[in-house]
């Protein structure tokens, strides 16, 4: 067995294991994590995700667009449907679900500033909300899968987080010092991975059972969770065993037409002008605020507003800091034959469009319900958040029919994350093998149910986030050295070399130019 496999295993197991035997025990350490890294490094986490959006803009239109992540001839695996489909089902999936009516109805009840329920606070909640579902959450997972998947398919290297730094630095640190930090890397990846997808599902989790409350009136009580994480457990370790190309793209693609459908429901089952002028109106409001907002730490506001950003804006950054080894490994995995142009406006772009008009449909008709309707709805999300979402389908025709598609959509994407996870873990713990075996997958998957059973137990929304991002504060180190590596790589491929070629030719530089140069 190897190093990154056992002391991974180890450690997970004994955290899990805490968590079922002590779970305040165990949140309360995460807690303590993640208060004091949000109050000392709150400028540093701000800086890096902010710099992950600047390089995916820079990969995108400079001259490394045109690189293949792959060979020359390669050409992709999946359809740009099927891809993009994988590509919500693993990077946000249910988070969209569970956040699409709570996050905008919050800014716009109590905004970090200025004064709530007018329509400035509207505004500006749309803003904050597609900052943080927006271009900085797909660049972080874009700027992990590039680098992966860059070192995998253009090298032929093993699909690990500690490929790029082995390959990157191999001529600054001992043979020793090095293999013992790609250790370190990969492990913290595996660690990173198991807090982050835990958290997560007890979300999901959380919402699947509001959500059978609303159509089948069963409970809404530890037992009910318990359940449910039985059932999608069973379910996650089946799908897992069939691999990529069916269980993970079969479940993405009805999770892709069930989501549409329901927008479409929203869109045009509610007022449906206002909907797509507050789409309209919010990309304008976001591109206009993305540059201030990137550097936004509330250092000169009163304390509440600083609370606010802690607990809001960098509470996200980190979460999808903590998804990024996990998200970055399986969409490395699955876009093989892209061009890096092609990743980025596929992974950054299309994705964020798609999330700011979700919430447009589904946070800009709660908020005109809240402005111009009958009201009602902001208290439906104090009072359980979880279940927010069916308490908004209760102003829609046939709400007991979207209450049941929602609660199957919500599950099917906790068992396509779940799904996904294991299998990245899996690849990330056996030397990076694009198919590993069957027996680890369901290892590692009953251990995340473990973790994930831990979190339930607290029946708290805000203990599940902070499990979500405690993995993530000591990988950000690892992603800047990934990257640096990657850079001082990619400077040498050999389509950067046949376009400095090219450039020189048409320039009329000589030979010896070339030579020299």
């Amino acid at each position: 067995m190897n190093t990154v496999m056992l002391v991974s295993l180890v450690l997970c197991a004994a955290i899990a294991i805490w968590g079922v035997a002590d779970p305040d025990s165990m949140t309360g350490a995460a807690q303590w994590l993640v208060n004091y890294s949000l109050t000392a490094l709150d400028w540093y986490f701000l800086a890096l995700c902010t710099a992950f959006l600047v390089i995916m803009g820079f990969m995108a239109f400079s001259k490394y667009g045109n690189i293949k992540l792959g060979a020359d001839d390669d050409e992709p695996e999946f359809s740009t449907g099927s891809w993009v489909a994988m590509l919500f089902a693993a990077g946000m999936g249910s988070g969209l679900l569970f956040w699409g009516v709570a996050e905008p109805i919050y800014h716009f009840m109590t905004p970090p500033v200025g004064e709530g329920e007018t329509a400035m606070a509207a505004r500006n909640a749309m803003v904050i909300t597609n900052l943080h579902w927006g271009l900085h959450a797909w660049s972080i997972y874009g700027c992990c899968a590039l680098v992966i998947a860059y070192f995998t398919f253009r090298l032929g290297l093993p699909s690990m987080v500690s490929t790029p730094i082995l390959v990157g630095f191999k001529n600054v640190f001992g043979k020793k010092t090095l293999k013992q930090i790609g250790n370190t890397a990969d492990i913290l990846a595996v660690i990173a991975v198991i807090f982050g997808l835990a958290g997560s599902l007890a979300m999901g989790t959380l919402m699947v059972r509001s959500g059978m409350a609303a159509v089948f009136d069963t409970s809404q009580d530890v037992t009910m969770s318990m359940i449910i994480i039985a059932v999608m457990t069973v379910c996650f370790l089946l799908s897992a065993c069939t691999g990529v190309d069916k269980g993970i793209k079969i479940l993405s693609n009805i999770n892709m037409i069930v989501a549409i459908l329901i927008l479409l429901v929203v869109l045009f089952g509610g007022p449906t002008a206002y909907l797509f002028q507050s789409f309209i109106y919010s990309i304008g409001d976001y591109l206009i605020q993305l540059i201030p907002m990137s550097f936004k730490t509330y250092a000169y506001t009163p304390a509440g507003s600083w609370n606010w950003f802690h607990g809001w804006t960098l509470t996200y950054l980190i979460w999808w800091l903590a998804w990024g080894p996990f998200v970055g490994i399986f969409i490395a995995r699955i876009s093989r034959g892209r061009t890096i142009r092609e990743f980025v406006i596929y992974v950054v772009g299309v994705p964020t469009i798609v999330s700011m008009l979700w919430f447009a449909a589904f946070g800009g008709a709660a908020i005109h319900i809240e402005m111009f309707g009958a009201g009602g709805i902001a208290d439906k999300v104090f009072a359980d958040v979880a279940g927010a979402l069916f308490g908004f389908f209760e102003y829609f025709p046939g709400t007991t029919l979207l209450n049941f598609l929602a609660v199957c959509l919500i599950f099917i994407f906790l068992v396509t994350s779940a799904d996904s996870g294991t299998f990245v873990i899996s690849m990330m713990t056996s030397s990076g093998s694009l198919n590993p075996a069957t027996k680890l997958k369901l290892t590692w998957g009953l251990i995340i149910t473990g973790i994930t059973v831990a979190t339930i137990v607290t029946e708290s929304v805000k203990v599940a986030k902070v499990m979500a991002i405690t993995g993530a504060i000591p990988f950000t180190f690892i992603i800047i050295l990934q990257l640096a590596a990657f850079f001082r790589i990619v400077r040498e491929d050999p389509q950067i070399r046949e376009t400095h070629t090219v450039v020189r030719q048409v320039s009329g530089a000589s030979a010896t130019d070339e030579s020299a140069a």
